[in-house]
Parts: structure tokens; sequence; C-alpha cells
């Protein structure tokens, strides 16, 4: 599952730094599947008519377009990411949005905002990239107002989502080991407790974690390549390849999805942690 990078990082999850061309696929291919849990996650926050709200790592803005929905006119929405290249494209996507969304760039770790500026903070898939998780969901907690909540998903590991055990697998075998990483790297090893500590150790003095499914599907295990690498650092290494290690790649992937083919495409529910919490 591609997704931006909203904080520098090290390793392999520093590959989820996208440039324009991938940031206008990702918008393009990826964002707009999110949109349902995008929307969930608006609702989670209980965001909602003249609230001003902070979308932390908001990539092209498919979480802020929801909120700024769901505040009117009377409301504010701020979209905070490292990278500009996410904040040229999220700019371009909600160029009639009311009401306007202002685009911020900024790390994660260091909000750019006083005390108490929000009533509201989202942060869809994105934690797992930052070097320093805790201090992020300090910072969350630091610009609510009294009373505001946090919203927050992020993937469970991969294991639970056996599309992309096999897209990983199959990335290793044609590409190697750090191919494979950057795939893997959406989905950190994390349990229930871990995500819940983030929010406790942070003095939120309640957090409720829950577990979703999300049924995401491809038109085809052609579809499923085409639209995660374009729309992530695997653009340049897959694109790369000439037709026939292309085709062989495919071909592997194929095989390796089979169990998950129907005919509407190819089903890739993945599991995430959805955590909620009060200021």
């Amino acid at each position: 599952m591609s997704q931006h990078i909203a904080s520098t990082a090290s390793g392999p999850a520093a590959g989820w730094q996208l440039d324009g061309d991938a940031a206008e696929a990702y918008e393009r291919y990826l964002a707009t599947s999110f949109a349902p849990w995008a929307r969930r996650l608006v609702e989670l926050a209980g965001i909602g008519s003249g609230q001003r709200v902070l979308d932390v790592a908001c990539g092209t803005g498919i979480v802020a377009r929801q909120a700024a929905a769901s505040v009117g006119a009377s409301g504010q929405v701020v979209g905070l990411d490292l990278n500009d290249d996410m904040l040229r494209v999220a700019r371009a996507a909600a160029a009639t949005t009311v009401p306007p969304i202002e685009w911020r760039q900024g790390d994660a770790g260091r909000l750019p905002f006083p005390d108490g500026s929000f009533d509201a903070v989202v942060c869809e898939q994105a934690i797992q990239f930052f070097p320093d998780p805790d201090a992020a969901v300090r910072e969350m907690r630091r610009v609510l107002s009294p009373g505001g909540r946090a919203a927050v998903s992020v993937c469970r590991p991969i294991r639970f989502a056996p599309t992309y055990v096999a897209l990983a697998g199959v990335l290793e075998r044609h590409l190697g080991y750090e191919a494979a990483a950057i795939m893997r790297s959406p989905f950190p090893d994390w349990a229930t407790d871990h995500v819940g500590g983030l929010f406790s150790r942070a003095g939120f003095p309640n957090v409720q974690v829950t577990i979703d499914i999300w049924p995401l599907r491809y038109p085809s295990p052609a579809e499923f390549l085409r639209r995660e690498a374009s729309g992530s650092p695997l653009a340049g290494p897959v694109g790369g390849l000439d037709p026939a290690r292309r085709d062989a790649l495919l071909g592997d992937l194929t095989e390796a999805v089979a169990d998950h083919v129907d005919d509407d495409g190819v089903a890739c529910p993945i599991e995430v942690y959805v955590a909620v919490a009060r200021r």
C-alpha cells in the first residue's frame, strides 16, 4: 500500500519520500481508494461544523478534503507534510474546496503551531514512517485544545495483508531486498498495546485502539503492480526492468495472488489499527 512520509527518516522507510511524478500518480491511482477510510477517520475524530482541524502527514490531502466537507465554511483545515511535491499535488486537488485548505510544509515531530490550536488532529497511514513516533504524538496532544481528539490509522504487520506479502516476496526475488523492504515498510511490526502506548506516553488520559479491515481491490494483478509501483519509489526499479524481466515479475505475481483473484479482480484486504484519543 503506497503511502507518503511527513518527516525525515532513515533506512527503507526513507524511500517513501515521493518525487513529483510519483506524487501525482499516488493521487491519481491510490489516494481516492482511501476515501472511505478518510471519511471514517474524520468521523472517529468527531469533526463537525466550525471546527479547526490539522491533518498531519497529509500527503495529497485526501483526509484534509474530507475534513473540509465536515467543518464547512465556518471551519478551518490545515494540511501539513514535509514533502513539497505532495503539497503541490494537494493544492491542485483542493483548488475549489470550501473552506480553502491551508497547506503547510513542516515536520510532524515539531509542529509549527501554538499550543491548543486545533479541535481535532488526524493522521492516516504515516506515523509508522516517523523517525520518532512518540514525539509526533506528543506534538499532536500539544496542539489540541482541551477536549480535542486525535484519530490515527496505521497498518498492522504485513502478515495480515496476504497480497502484500506476496507482492513483497515477488519484488525481493526479481529486484532484491531493498525493493521488498520498501514495500514492507508501511506495515510496522506493532501490536495493539504498542499503538496505545504511543498515546498513553504522550499524556492522553485515554485511548481506544480498534482493528479495521480495509477491502482494497485492483482490477487485475497487472494493475495491482502498476498502481502500487507508479505511486511509490518503486516506480523507477519496476519501470526500469526490460520487458522480459517485467513479464516474468508479473507472471510470478499473478501466480502468487491467484487465491485472491475473483471476477472483479484482486481482493487486497489489509488490517489497520485505528487509535482515537481525547486530550
